[in-house]
C-alpha cells in the first residue's frame, strides 16, 4: 500500500513538473499566432494605438474585432470560451466592472476572465451648457438647491457612468438633478450643447474640443487627478467632494486559466508599448494617461478595487434608482 501511495505522489509531481514545464515553453514562445483584441461596446481609439505597438513588439499580427451588443456580454463570452492561451484578449472598461457592481452582468468578471494590465487611466468631466449661470461646482449645487427638479443631467443611457454620476452628484450635494437617458455619449453631449439638458458628465477627450470652442463650460474633472486634456479644470474632489473619485480606465483580460507564464509576458509587452514615447503621445492627445502596469496581480488587484468603489456608488444611489433612471429622451 506504502508503494502504491508513493507511485501515485510520484505520478502527481511528475505531471505538475510536466505542466510547468509546457506553461514555460509556451511563454517562451508566444505568441505563435495573431492576437485577438476583442472589443465591446467601448470606443476602439485607445486599444488600436495600443495594438499597433503590441504588433511591432511581437512581430506578430494584433487584430481588434468588434463584438458590440448585450452590454459587453457578447464580447465576454468571445473570450472567456477561448482557447486559454494568450491568444484571444478583451479590451476591458468599467462597462464590465460597473456591470458587475449593478448585478446587471450575465457573466462572472472574476472567475471567468483573468487580468492583464491596466494601461491607461482617463477622465469624466462635468460640463453645463453656457447659459448656465455656475462656474463651477458649488455654484452648480446652489443653483440646483434653489431650483430643485428644474436642472437636468444628460447621460449616455440608464446604469451608464454618466448616469451614476449624476445621481452620485445628487446624493452627495443633496440636490435634484433630473436624469435624461440619451441613446449614446455623442447624442448627451449634443443636447447639453443645444441647451436641451443643462449638464453632463462627459469623457475628458470628446468633451475637450466643446469646451475649448465655448459650446459647454468644464466645471470638474471626476478622476483623482487634474486631466493632461484639461488641467485648468479642477477635480470633484478639489470642488468639495471628496469621495467623488469615479475614473474611466482600459486594460486587457485574458481568458481564465491562461498560464501565468503568458499572462506576466503580455503585462511586460504591455507595460514597454505604453512606456514608449509615441505611445504615450498618441494616448494624451485623446485624454488618456498611460499607465505604469505593474505585474499581473496588481492588474487583479485594480479590477477588484473598481468593483468594490461602483459597488460602494451603487449602494450610496440605490439600485432601483439606477435601473429605472429618470425622463426618459
Amino acid at each position: 500500500m506504502a508503494g502504491m501511495l508513493r507511485l501515485i505522489g510520484f505520478a502527481i509531481v511528475l505531471a505538475a513538473a510536466s505542466s510547468l514545464q509546457a506553461s514555460f515553453a509556451l511563454a517562451q514562445n508566444f505568441p505563435t499566432r495573431p492576437i485577438r483584441i476583442i472589443l465591446g461596446p467601448s470606443p476602439d481609439v485607445f486599444v488600436r494605438i495600443l495594438a499597433q505597438q503590441l504588433q511591432e513588439n511581437f512581430g506578430q499580427s494584433v487584430v481588434i474585432e468588434p463584438r458590440p451588443g448585450g452590454g459587453g456580454k457578447i464580447a465576454v463570452n468571445a473570450v472567456s470560451t477561448a482557447e486559454p492561451d494568450g491568444h484571444t484578449l478583451l479590451f476591458a472598461t468599467p462597462t464590465y466592472t460597473l456591470s458587475t457592481a449593478m448585478k446587471t452582468a450575465t457573466y462572472d468578471l472574476e472567475k471567468e476572465l483573468e487580468p492583464v494590465s491596466i494601461f491607461g487611466l482617463i477622465a469624466y468631466v462635468l460640463v453645463v451648457h453656457p447659459g448656465v449661470p455656475a462656474q463651477s461646482v458649488p455654484e452648480l449645487v446652489a443653483l440646483a438647491k434653489a431650483r430643485p427638479g428644474q436642472i437636468n443631467c444628460a447621460s449616455a443611457g440608464i446604469g451608464t457612468v454618466p448616469h451614476i454620476a449624476c445621481e452620485v452628484l445628487n446624493k452627495l450635494a443633496g440636490i435634484d438633478l433630473v436624469h435624461v437617458p440619451y441613446r449614446d455619449v455623442n447624442s448627451a453631449m449634443t443636447g447639453t450643447v443645444g441647451g436641451h439638458v443643462q449638464a453632463f458628465f462627459g469623457v475628458s477627450a470628446t468633451a475637450k474640443q466643446q469646451v475649448e470652442s465655448g459650446t459647454v463650460r468644464a466645471l470638474a474633472v471626476t478622476a483623482a487627478q487634474r486631466s493632461i486634456l484639461l488641467p485648468n479644470v479642477p477635480t470633484m474632489a478639489e470642488s468639495g467632494f471628496p469621495s467623488f473619485i469615479m475614473p474611466g480606465w482600459g486594460g486587457l483580460m485574458a481568458p481564465a486559466g491562461t498560464p501565468k507564464e503568458v499572462v506576466d509576458k503580455l503585462n511586460a509587452e504591455v507595460q514597454r508599448a505604453v512606456a514608449s514615447q509615441n505611445v504615450k503621445e498618441r494616448l494624451a492627445t485623446l485624454g488618456m494617461e498611460a499607465t505604469a502596469p505593474g505585474a499581473a496581480p496588481d492588474a487583479r488587484t485594480f479590477v477588484k478595487a473598481d468593483i468594490a468603489q461602483w459597488s460602494r456608488f451603487v449602494d450610496l444611489v440605490g439600485l432601483d434608482k439606477l435601473k429605472e433612471g429618470s425622463a426618459a429622451r
